[in-house]
């Protein structure tokens, strides 16, 4: 018997793989399928807010409470992605030397 080979219930299998967390959502946050939620003190703050939503282009429920403290985590969260950083390519030992001495990297620069 294979080492692969799954002693189970085939249902129970299958509701196992669909209940993971899925990271590779469709809908992403931000959308008008999937709306972030804000909540503001003031009617100025949720001007603020509104124009910074309109300009990015992001669908928002923007709720105005002065008793609550103010939550504007998602959307300082979508404004504020991380930059994927890219890294210039090290030349190789015998490549040409990028200084243009002539020589090869290993013999000048490395």
């Amino acid at each position: 018997m294979s080492k692969l080979f799954f002693k189970g219930r085939i249902e129970t299998r299958q509701n196992h793989v669909l209940a993971g967390y899925n990271v590779n959502r469709d809908v992403k946050a931000g959308s008008e399928e999937s709306p972030i939620a804000v909540v503001v003190k003031t009617e100025e703050r949720k001007a603020e807010v509104a124009a910074l939503v309109a300009e990015h282009a992001i669908f928002a429920e923007i709720v105005v409470d002065a008793d609550q403290e103010e939550n504007t985590v998602e959307l300082d969260t979508i404004l504020n992605k991380p930059k994927t950083i890219v890294f210039d390519k090290k030349p190789n030992r015998n490549d040409p030397c990028s200084c243009g001495s002539g020589k090869k990297y290993k013999k000048c620069c490395a």
